[in-house]
């Protein structure tokens, strides 16, 4: 490669290294039209894959100070919690529930269908046997996995007769979890405790599924958490109503049996037992009523503690795919090419550079 030496540095002259590549024009030619070739063999059977993006907006607690503390100290980064309603499940924790494994596991029972409908099915077995993969990197994957089978002891197969336990996985199943969990994302800015849900997945169809289906359970989840407390409230009172509901009726019947058989009594001792159980009537009926009322406030705090979400952007099937960028793979390895084919030129003299000898003429 040609320079001009000057005292303190090196320069090159890009016109002398310019008409020597395009004297070597005929081989970058050749090298890219095979680079281009080879590319295009490969990109092109790879499965495209789409993506479907929603976001939505959980109901927050009210306007108490301790509430205006905690959104004042969000907009400069910091999350204090949900102090008025008591939450221990903050917002930030909800990309991890949704990454848990009993939550991909109860995903992969959602019936699911392509675009086409030739495929109809749950998703685990759109996962298990409609995923599609380059046919040219068969051989490899093939070679791979016995090459793995002389180390390893065969994974056993994910059965579709028996519902996967979550906390018992096998290799295989837990490989297939670590799959789908890679292909749904969440997440939350702490500053507007807005929710954004990203799925993955080379069916459009199948991508918008499974995106409304991970927003439900997750709705589902914060629903059941924020309400659990009111809802246990609720069915302590429904079975305090019921036994005292119970006990009033019985009662009722053993007084009606005693007016009935003592119509005419005027002794004291049954009008002092008449008076004693319609004493004991009013005060189980009392009692009846006030189960009643706090029954029904119960029940009023589950409804108030049910949070209220508003879906910003609903998730809709994707019109392009979003990978593999074709264009892009096949620019980067057109210039790979032409780097590599500058370097096979000019391999003396960068060699002799870097050992320091003496420039060798260029090619």
């Amino acid at each position: 490669m040609d320079t001009a030496s000057t005292p303190n540095s090196e320069v090159i002259d890009l016109r002398i290294v310019a008409r020597q590549l395009w004297a070597h024009k005929a081989r970058f030619i050749k090298v890219w039209v095979v680079t281009f070739v080879l590319a295009c063999v490969y990109i092109l059977p790879q499965p495209r894959g789409y993506v479907s993006t929603l976001s939505l907006a959980p109901e927050t607690g009210g306007t108490s100070a301790a509430g205006a503390l905690a959104g004042i100290a969000s907009s400069f980064g910091f999350n204090l919690g949900d102090n008025e309603m008591g939450d221990a499940f903050y917002p930030e924790l909800y990309p991890d529930l949704v990454s848990s494994n009993r939550f991909i596991v109860d995903l992969l029972y959602i019936p699911v269908q392509t675009a086409d409908g030739a495929v109809d099915t749950t998703y685990l077995q759109y996962m298990l046997r409609h995923q599609q993969k380059n046919p040219y990197l068969y051989p490899f994957l093939w070679t791979l996995q016995k090459a793995k089978s002389l180390f390893e002891e065969p994974l056993p197969p994910v059965s579709a007769a028996r519902r996967l336990d979550p906390k018992r996985l096998n290799r295989r199943e837990d490989q297939l979890v670590n799959k789908v969990r890679q292909l749904i994302s969440c997440d939350v800015d702490i500053k507007t405790n807005v929710i954004t849900l990203v799925v993955k997945d080379q069916d459009p169809l199948v991508c918008v599924t499974v995106a409304d289906s991970v927003r439900e359970r997750l709705q589902e989840f914060i629903t059941s958490y924020r309400t659990s407390k009111a809802r246990i409230d609720v069915d302590y009172y429904t079975h305090l109503l019921d036994s005292a509901m119970s006990d009033y009726r019985v009662a009722v019947a053993r007084y009606d049996r005693f007016c009935d058989t003592h119509q005419n009594a005027v002794r004291q001792q049954y009008v002092s037992q008449r008076n004693e159980m319609e004493n004991d009537l009013q005060n189980r009926l009392s009692t009846v009523g006030a189960l009643q009322a706090q029954l029904q406030a119960a029940k009023a705090k589950v409804q108030e503690r049910t949070p209220a979400f508003t879906v910003l952007q609903d998730a809709s099937m994707p019109v392009k795919a979003t990978s593999p960028k074709r264009m892009i793979f096949v620019a980067a390895m057109l210039f790979l090419a032409t780097i590599g084919t500058i370097v096979h030129l000019y391999r003396k003299e960068l060699v002799a550079q870097l050992l320091g000898s003496p420039t060798p003429p260029a090619n």
